[in-house]
């Protein structure tokens, strides 16, 4: 743990999987950020059945441009990790256009090097970048059995 960033930013599964797993490249945010270099990525808590078939769908059309590698399992919906730290990524810029498939916000935080962790951290979540070590002892997430997924 102290080899990781000190901020965080929280991103919704299924989407921080994706980031990790799925070639996701951009964060898409209603605000910009002057933020730069490798940050913690922090699934939230919440997600809703709707949410994890709205990302199928978006990522069923981003994969006719882009297409994953094969194999690539999105794990059930009872199987992605959630309330913790799952791993880190680079951000590189924040734009407010790019040719990224995964582009859709208003801004966007350009992402490199996303590397997940072998070890999830259970860590309450926050809005905007969080000092993640702050919140350690308020978490109260447990770790889901990870179980089969859907190929993307």
């Amino acid at each position: 743990m102290i080899d990781l960033p000190e901020l965080a930013i929280s991103v919704r599964q299924p989407w921080s999987w994706a980031i990790l797993h799925a070639g996701k490249d951009i964060e898409n945010r209603d605000w910009p950020t002057k933020v730069r270099g490798r940050v913690c990525l922090h699934a939230s808590k919440g997600m809703t059945r709707d949410e994890y078939e709205d990302f199928l769908d978006t990522a069923h059309h981003i994969s006719l441009r882009r297409p994953f590698a094969p194999g690539l399992a999105l794990p059930e919906f009872e199987g992605l990790l959630r309330g913790g730290i799952v791993g880190t990524v680079e951000i590189v810029d924040c734009v407010a256009d790019s040719t990224s498939p995964w582009f859709f916000g208003r801004y966007g935080f350009v992402l490199r090097q996303p590397e997940p962790l072998l070890d999830f951290i259970p860590v309450k979540g926050a809005l905007g970048f969080f000092r993640w070590r702050d919140n350690l002892n308020a978490a109260t997430a447990a770790k889901p059995i990870p179980a089969q997924g859907s190929l993307l």
